[in-house]
């Protein structure tokens, strides 16, 4: 994570970053090159003068992400070394968001290729502040979501040959020196409690599944919110198997367990009062001789039967008997799930926002919300009654999806995982199209997002981290 240091001078070197509001002229010495540029400091106008500063067009910001946006743009347009961020005559939020941003499009991913120097980011950046104190101060905030993002982009980028079950598991144990509780049940203790769609996923693979619970117990004596993750380190589609084009991408089919994880250090790092708990599904869908088969029935750990239509269909499965513990062992406030579920969601929403699905109102615009004032934007689409009777089946409890074309998908896998919530304030976010991005985007280079990270620690900050709110009996998020 780029370095961010807050001083009312500047150090000897590094980049010079100018940020201008619109209408502003550059400073005198370099306002002739910027207009021979024809430069104007609009949202994302950036220019690098040679042999002097990176000129960085703001707009007319009005919200923390406006800043963040520019930031990132900043950052995407420096190369390796030390910047310096001049937000003197900003306020400290304003400067924290601005640093926030530059650490978020700085991020790489490099472990595994050697990066020629000149396609290197920044490494540090020192922002020169008014009040160096109050701009440290409201970075602490921002910089805990951006970790948990920045963690989640790295774990949703590694290659399931590094990132089997155990690894992820490992890595999740390691959350534990944050005050984070860490509990890991295996395929026997899975058995033992019943969990068999989360077993079935896995049982192709030579890595076995896990259910990792996080928990955060938080200061303040209330529910806890509940986050529940799809965790696929890997997934051919099993026996009913993915083409092999694009299926490489396979290897960020965990990048909603990853968010949640992502969450909840937020949370940690920055000491929220909120309980929270998140339930990850972590499991491999592989194919072999052990694998489930279309027309199998799996009964789930809440005793419901479920009849395979298409076992690449499977993080309905895993979701399906994470859910059910979320709620059943954790009596939370709320539960959210994120999941990268269905290509539909992608056919409908594109590549812009993640679908957004619940049986709340409340809590669906609270989320929704909080996703707009993080950048991480959610659109809601229904579960209707035509999408419950379309799961019907003749030898089980439901079917598990449909078979054929041109299908409501994302509709359907909804339907399915609302019958594991009960009455708890409930919502699901298909995220399969925001997980990752062909290109560089507003905040941050191409490759993963870490979408769904600060979204969860934004809508606990906004929704659930005051006293009295907590005490009010039957209050939703």
């Amino acid at each position: 994570m780029l370095a961010v240091r807050f001083r009312r001078t500047a150090p000897l070197g590094g980049r010079l970053v100018l940020p201008l509001a619109a209408g502003a002229a550059p400073p005198a010495p370099w306002a002739a090159a910027a207009g021979a540029a024809g430069f104007r400091a609009e949202e994302g106008a950036v220019l690098d003068l040679a042999g002097g500063p990176l000129l960085l067009g703001l707009g007319t910001p009005g919200r923390a992400l406006d800043w963040e946006r520019a930031g990132a743009a900043a950052a995407l347009a420096l190369k390796a070394g030390d910047a310096v961020l001049d937000a003197r005559g900003l306020g400290a939020g304003d400067a924290a968001a601005l640093a926030a941003g530059m650490a978020l499009g700085a991020w790489r991913f490099d472990r595994y290729r050697r990066r020629p120097a000149e396609e290197a980011p920044p490494r540090a950046v020192t922002v020169l502040a008014d009040d160096p104190g109050a701009a440290r101060a409201a970075w602490r905030g921002a910089a805990a979501a951006v970790k948990g993002c920045l963690v989640a982009r790295d774990w949703t980028t590694e290659p399931a040959n590094v990132l089997t079950t155990r690894d992820f598991v490992r890595r999740l144990r390691g959350l534990a020196r944050h005050g984070i509780e860490v509990e890991v049940w295996g395929r026997k203790r899975l058995a033992r409690e019943g969990y068999g769609a989360l077993l079935a996923v896995g049982q192709g693979s030579a890595f076995p599944p896990r259910l990792v619970t996080l928990r955060w117990k938080g200061s303040l004596v209330a529910p806890p919110v509940a986050f529940v993750g799809k965790g696929l380190v890997f997934d051919t589609g099993g026996i009913s198997i993915k083409g092999a084009q694009g299926m490489e991408a396979m290897r960020a089919d965990m990048a909603g367990a990853a968010a949640c994880a992502g969450a909840m250090l937020a949370l940690a790092r920055r000491n929220s009062p909120c309980p929270a708990v998140a339930v990850l599904a972590i499991a491999e869908n592989a194919t072999g001789a052990a694998s489930y088969r279309p027309g199998d029935v799996l009964r789930t750990g809440s005793g419901r039967t479920v009849e395979v239509i298409d076992t690449d269909a499977e993080g309905r499965l895993v979701l399906a008997d994470a859910l059910h513990h979320a709620v059943t062992r954790h009596a939370p406030r709320a539960v959210v799930d994120l999941a990268t579920l269905t290509g539909a969601v992608v056919t409908a929403l594109g590549h812009h926002r993640a679908g957004l699905f619940g049986n709340d109102g409340a809590l669906a615009a609270a989320l929704a919300a909080a996703g707009e004032a993080v950048g991480e934007p959610l659109w809601p689409l229904p579960i209707g009654e035509r999408h419950r009777e379309d799961l019907r089946s003749d030898i089980a409890d439901l079917r598990q999806c449909q078979a054929g074309r041109l299908l409501p998908d994302a509709c359907h896998a909804a339907a399915f995982l609302e019958h594991f919530v009960g009455d708890v304030p409930w919502a699901h976010l298909d995220i399969a199209g925001v997980d990752t991005q062909d290109g560089a985007h507003a905040l941050g280079p191409a490759g993963a997002t870490g979408f769904g990270a600060r979204l969860l620690d934004r809508w606990v900050a906004m929704h659930h981290e005051e006293a009295d709110h907590h005490a009010a009996p039957g209050a939703r998020g």
